[in-house]
């Protein structure tokens, strides 16, 4: 199958992120006590789209650990996304191949979240099929845990995959009731307008269930580890919904890659209950929101995240027109 062009800044190099060295000194200061060990080196993350620290600390007594920091006067997104990651990854199945919170801390007007370091690289692009299949693996151990979901992971708070849906993937019927521009787009995206509403509309009610999703499953929240087993990243969002939709997002970069994404997504386990059309469906919806946001503009996230959506949003399209025999 043919590949696609790359983005032109890798997912591995798309952060833009304070150092270990720009944070105030208290805070540094802080985080070396609460780990009873002065930090000595501090490796930035390079991946992700939000300015938060975020980086890999090594003590003088040996220890390694990730830390993500935010501050709480002019950051505080994050810093409630960073108290729900901790929550969230705190109550996953032990099955679930992913790194788990140590601590959180308050400190110097910052809050502060740690985990476990994980050895390891994010993907690159084009996929290498042993990463690929190592991701998908450890997506259907995850997927299996969350069939039934656990208590604790459930009392965390768990919003509907079709309720999110509904209210914020429905772009293009916006555009259909000229509520919404259309983006740029290729010229068989408006010929197929109708169509492509339809499918949208037709998606949240192939997501309704009582399993428990990723919902943000992209090559950037994966990690290969020395072994090649895959681990999984940035539970934040995590709702209630069929992991089949999740299996339909992290696959958009392997069509990409110029890899069989039809046959990996039907042969997955996740995909067994996914109605005829569902993976039409989240592809028309993704294309259409991630298209319509890359046009609303810079936000206060990376500056490449734009470009990211942009690229993303025109390989679902270019995957569904593949699929439907559109031109």
């Amino acid at each position: 199958m043919p590949r696609m062009p790359m983005p032109a800044v890798p997912y591995a190099s798309t952060a833009v992120r304070p150092s270990w060295a720009d944070l105030p000194a208290d805070l540094r200061t802080a985080i070396s006590a609460r780990l009873g060990s002065q930090v000595t080196w501090a490796t930035t993350a390079g991946g992700g789209f939000t300015r938060g620290f975020a980086a890999v600390l090594d003590t003088a007594d040996g220890q390694r650990v990730f830390v993500k920091a935010a501050s709480l006067s002019t950051q505080r997104h994050l810093t409630d996304w960073y108290a729900r990651e901790v929550a969230v990854t705190a109550a996953l199945p032990t099955a679930i191949p992913s790194a788990r919170p140590r601590w959180t801390l308050t400190a110097a007007g910052y809050y502060v979240i740690c985990l476990d370091a994980i050895e390891g690289h994010m993907p690159a692009l084009p996929w290498q099929p042993a990463e690929l299949d190592a991701a998908l693996e450890a997506w259907a151990v995850a997927a299996e845990a969350l069939r039934e979901p656990p208590a604790e992971l459930v009392a965390v708070g768990l919003p509907a995959l079709s309720d999110l849906v509904r209210s914020d993937l429905s772009w293009w019927r916006e555009i259909a009731a000229g509520r919404e521009a259309m983006p740029p787009v290729p010229p068989w995206v408006e010929k197929q307008l109708d169509d492509l509403v339809t499918l949208e509309a037709a998606l949240p009610g192939y997501l309704h269930g009582d399993a428990a999703t990723h919902c943000d499953l992209r090559l950037d929240n994966v990690l290969i580890d020395p072994a090649g087993a895959a681990l999984l990243c940035d539970w934040t969002w995590i709702c209630f919904g069929p992991a089949w939709w999740d299996t339909a997002s992290l696959l958009i970069t392997a069509y990409a890659s110029g890899l069989d994404a039809d046959a990996l997504f039907a042969a997955h386990p996740t995909t067994r209950d996914a109605p005829p059309d569902g993976l039409d469906a989240a592809l028309a919806a993704q294309g259409g929101y991630l298209l319509t946001r890359a046009e609303a503009g810079p936000t206060g996230a990376s500056p490449h995240l734009v470009a990211h959506q942009r690229w993303t949003g025109e390989v679902a399209l270019a995957w569904l027109a593949s699929r439907r025999g559109w031109a």
